[in-house]
């Protein structure tokens, strides 16, 4: 089972990466499916992450890369070091 965690009343900022990506996986994969039972739920958030979200999905906060992509760029750079 998968459970948002919540900060302290005021304190917002403490989550806001998580809050965000759950914000993206309720909007981009579970919102609007319907699914069989849990292990269904389980495979479809498993390729929603480890698919879409890591490989193609395009992120403004790594200046519009796939997190794989940036990953690549930053192992590359640290070669050239």
């Amino acid at each position: 089972m998968i459970r948002q965690s919540m900060s302290r009343r005021g304190n917002c900022w403490d989550n806001a990466v998580a809050e965000n990506f759950f914000k993206s996986l309720k909007t981009e994969c579970v919102y609007g499916s319907r699914f069989e039972n849990q292990r269904a739920v389980a495979v479809e958030i498993f390729e929603y992450i480890e698919i879409f979200y890591s490989r193609e999905r395009l992120h403004s906060s790594l200046g519009y890369r796939t997190p794989i992509q940036m990953e690549e760029l930053l192992n590359m750079k640290s070669l050239a070091a």
